[in-house]
């Protein structure tokens, strides 16, 4: 991986609103292009995706949420302290400017005057505590624990990872800044999605041949808090370790780009603390989990 980038992301109906999909794909590509001083041309393959319902038993994810919560035994307690930690690290780590290097500031146009240049996630909600999420009333199911304030969001944003051979790389002068050690693919049942970090981190730790133990950070998108909790437990990570400077449901879940946004934010952490191997993983709406190791 030789560069990485992304935008701001943006809150349902706020400042990246009036963009499309393919207008944010094409901010990322040109800037992740012109970090690596790589032309269009020598372009070889592309992937750019947009992108919850779930189809197979006809309820919102947040079902699955409430489902894994209850199958792995995550109290709304546990669910609003993890929220609420993920706020206030999104909180401090905009506040310290970590995040500037791995955006690419959009100009917003305005009914009046000049743009208004948009660099910074607006999602987060400053000053959250446990005690306010607790207020917040379940969201899907009467009873439940998965609420608003616990879950990810609605969300608009774009990101890019550009990737060549080592020997392109050092033909061009370019220090990558990391190389793709492993990855894993699984399926898990679509009722508990939620899960499908846990198998496929496994698939792509044993792959990367280390143990989980060397992992010096993970990305882990939040989804859910009740399916981080329960992933986390599940495969013994060091909740020091994973997502931080908070997650998805601070920083928000622009689907189609969080797989890319999250590796974005690894890679760049990364580099920031000298660290060696870090794992990007997230579970995918009807029934997946994807996993990537990259060493530094």
């Amino acid at each position: 991986v030789v560069s990485a980038t992304r935008t701001a992301v943006g809150k349902f109906g706020g400042s990246l609103k009036d963009f499309s999909p393919g207008q944010l794909g094409s901010i990322v590509l040109k800037d992740a292009l012109k970090k690596a001083n790589v032309e269009h041309s020598e372009v070889v393959d592309l992937m750019i995706y947009d992108g919850l319902w779930d189809i197979f038993n006809n309820y919102h994810m947040g079902m699955t949420a409430e489902n894994v919560a209850e199958k792995y035994n995550v109290t709304r307690e546990e669910q609003d302290e993890f929220s609420a930690k993920s706020q206030n690290k999104a909180e401090a780590a905009i506040k310290a400017g970590k995040f500037k290097e791995e955006i690419v500031p959009i100009a917003i146009p305005q009914p009046k005057g000049e743009p208004v240049l948009f660099d910074t996630d607006e999602f987060p909600r400053f000053g959250t505590t446990k005690e306010i999420l607790a207020k917040l009333k379940p969201a899907f199911k009467k009873n439940g624990t998965v609420t608003a304030g616990n879950a990810s969001g609605i969300n608009d944003g774009a990101a890019c990872v550009l990737l060549m051979s080592e020997d392109k790389a050092r033909e061009k002068g370019l220090s990558p800044l990391a190389t793709i050690k492993s990855y894993g693919f699984c399926g898990v049942p679509p009722e508990i999605m939620g899960m499908g970090p846990f198998c496929a981190t496994k698939k792509a730790i044993e792959r990367a041949s280390i143990a989980i133990g060397k992992l010096d950070l993970i990305e882990l998108n939040e989804a859910f808090a009740a399916q981080s909790i329960a992933v986390i437990r599940e495969l013994g990570l060091n909740p020091d370790r994973v997502n931080v400077n908070g997650g998805a449901i601070a920083l928000g879940h622009p689907i189609g780009a969080s797989g890319a946004r999250i590796l974005v934010t690894l890679l760049h952490e990364l580099a920031r603390k000298k660290g060696t191997y870090g794992l990007a993983t997230l579970c995918i709406g009807g029934g997946q989990g994807i996993a990537v190791v990259v060493k530094r």
